[in-house]
């Protein structure tokens, strides 16, 4: 990704508009991540700051971040520092990926201190930490002892220092002529691409790449070996780049794939993709940010919080599916029971003809048409009629384990459904508060203890809620408790329910409050169902609906269970951006 120093220069520039704020609130939704949320005269915003190896950064979000029930102890420790401090100032070295935030506050006692925080934006080495004005770390995000690092170590109480310096030249210092030189004294063994990156400061391979297409050298083993109208186009493009860091000058853009999804993202208009890349402009380097790291932040978060649930139901499913497989095993074996008891009767009508330590006999069926032989293995040390009661109490073993196995793959068959749609809802879910009322579902049926839940008090979601294009508001539950609180509770009789057929997933209510509901609401509404359901990445996906006074639920079932009568279905492609208005935060 290309958030290098060049477009760390950029967003420091929008960072300055805050200088003079104060501190209202500090956040950690996760653990690598600080939000600090600013107010300043004529303006607020919230500070994003993150040491997610993934994707480390800083800027201004708009993005709702939730937060964890029990703050981090690096998140109680910013709030006594920087609780209500001013930001003084937003500090880059050249084109180093480090941002100095300068804050003034008030110790306990009363006295004014000076408190920096060092954000650096270095890959698995990011880093976001707390510099007292002597110069000492407070704490940081990441501790690193000397088992971690032999070179810097991070602890509290320790002095700052800066990471290991690359000794590159950085174009805000230098001419154009002396980025070039720098760059082809590189060049004797590296590609121009290479000798970028290893030659000038705060360059990203995105940047590199595009200096060599402007200089037409990309295909050069070493740069050494341009001629003179390459250098002089290289030399004409160092000095263009030049001049858009030092200003500031740059926009940003996102580079979109071939599918419309984010590839990547710069500081000024890439030509070495050609047709390949598209080019979308956003109106603030914070924009750009939050739509190319958001979605994806997201679910890599989720994805972290959610992975206990994940493996403790894949696990009860695969378990509770393997169960299953035996019980239909042993219940086709169950079915062959009228065999044993036709041996059992040709043994009996022969026995007199049958002596004692006989391992095998062969008798006529005489149930069979054509009179034909059948062989009876026997247990040599039991007589005739021994044998077949032997038989008989196997048959009505048979019988008992058939009635029982009929009922148990049933109920099996039930448990595994129901766990695929706790996975569903798992793979779904948008916030912590949501994981945390399926985990109270799980406990409720017995998947989870409830002392694992902690003392907290129960957050309640609302259902996510969407507005048609004709008006009528559209409700989709998260999970399996909301489903069934949506549907059985809090759903009028007239209103509509929507569920994919025979596929985990949400319920989704049309209310209609009276009215008569058009096509395209319905068509709206059964998009929606689908898109909230297992079957999202599917095509013509099949989507039951009914009045709710139509959905009922069996006595005893687990939760999300419903069964309903006098529907019709619908075949629709799962979209979600089918309503205007959605606003998934809000309920009724």
């Amino acid at each position: 990704m290309a958030f290098d120093g060049a477009t760390i220069r950029h967003v420091c520039a929008e960072l300055r508009a805050a200088v003079g704020a104060h501190v209202e609130k500090i956040y950690m939704p996760a653990r690598e991540d600080v939000i600090l949320a600013l107010k300043w005269k004529g303006g607020s915003g919230r500070l994003l700051m993150t040491a997610n190896a993934g994707s480390p950064r800083l800027h201004f979000t708009s993005a709702a971040a939730e937060n964890p029930q029990t703050p981090p102890m690096f998140c109680m420790l910013l709030r006594k520092h920087l609780g209500a401090a001013r930001l003084t100032d937003v500090r880059q070295d050249g084109l180093e990926r480090i941002v100095y935030l300068d804050f003034d506050a008030v110790s306990e006692i009363g006295d004014p201190v000076r408190f920096t925080l060092a954000v650096e934006v270095m890959g698995r080495r990011s880093n976001i930490i707390l510099v007292n004005g002597e110069g000492r770390i407070v704490d940081a995000v990441k501790r690193v002892d000397a088992e971690m690092s032999s070179v810097r170590q991070v602890l509290p109480g320790m002095a700052y220092t800066l990471p290991p310096s690359q000794q590159t030249a950085c174009v805000l210092g230098c001419t154009p002529e002396e980025a070039l030189e720098a760059v082809l004294r590189e060049g004797d063994t590296l590609s121009l691409q290479k000798a970028i990156l290893a030659s000038l400061q705060g360059f990203s391979p995105l940047l590199a790449r595009e200096g060599a297409f402007a200089a037409g050298a990309d295909g050069l083993d070493h740069a050494c070996d341009m001629d003179e109208a390459a250098r002089g186009r290289l030399l004409d493009w160092l000095g263009g780049v030049a001049g858009l860091i030092r200003d500031c000058g740059g926009r940003p853009v996102m580079l979109l794939d071939e599918d419309g999804k984010p590839a990547d993202f710069t500081f000024l208009p890439i030509r070495q993709y050609g047709a390949l890349r598209t080019l979308r402009e956003y109106p603030s380097f914070s924009a750009l940010l939050d739509a190319f790291y958001g979605e994806r932040t997201r679910l890599d978060r989720m994805k972290q919080r959610s992975h206990d649930l994940l493996v403790l139901l894949q696990n009860a499913r695969d378990r509770a599916a393997r169960k299953v497989a035996v019980q239909k095993q042993e219940l086709e074996t169950s079915r062959r029971r009228e065999e044993l008891r036709l041996r059992a009767e040709l043994l009996t009508a022969n026995a007199h003809g049958i002596p004692r330590g006989s391992t095998s006999v062969k008798l006529v069926n005489y149930y069979d048409p054509e009179l034909s032989e059948i062989e009876i293995p026997l247990d040599g040390r039991l007589s005739a009629i021994e044998n077949a009661q032997k038989l008989y109490a196997e048959y009505r073993k048979a019988a008992t384990a058939e009635q029982m196995l009929t009922g148990l793959i049933e109920k099996g068959e039930e448990q595994v459904l129901y766990l695929e749609s706790v996975l569903d809802a798992v793979t779904r879910s948008q916030g912590e508060s949501e994981l945390a009322e399926i985990r109270r579902e799980l406990a409720e049926t017995g998947y989870v203890k409830r002392r694992s839940l902690g003392r907290s008090k129960p957050v309640r979601v609302p259902p996510m809620r969407y507005l048609s294009d004709d008006g009528f508001v559209i409700l989709a539950g998260r999970n399996n408790l909301q489903n069934d609180r949506l549907t059985l509770r809090e759903a009028d009789r007239g209103d509509i329910w929507f569920h994919a057929q025979k596929i985990p997933g949400s319920h989704v209510i049309v209310c209609t409050e009276g009215r008569e509901v058009p096509d395209r609401t319905l068509t709206q509404a059964a998009e929606l169902a689908a898109w909230h359901s297992q079957a999202r990445e599917s095509l013509n996906v099949p989507v039951d609906y009914t009045r709710i006074r139509c959905v009922k639920k069996p006595q005893g079932a687990a939760p999300g269970r419903v069964i309903y009568t006098d529907y019709k279905t619908a075949y629709v492609n799962p979209k979600e951006c089918g309503c205007g208005g959605g606003d998934a935060s809000a309920g009724r």
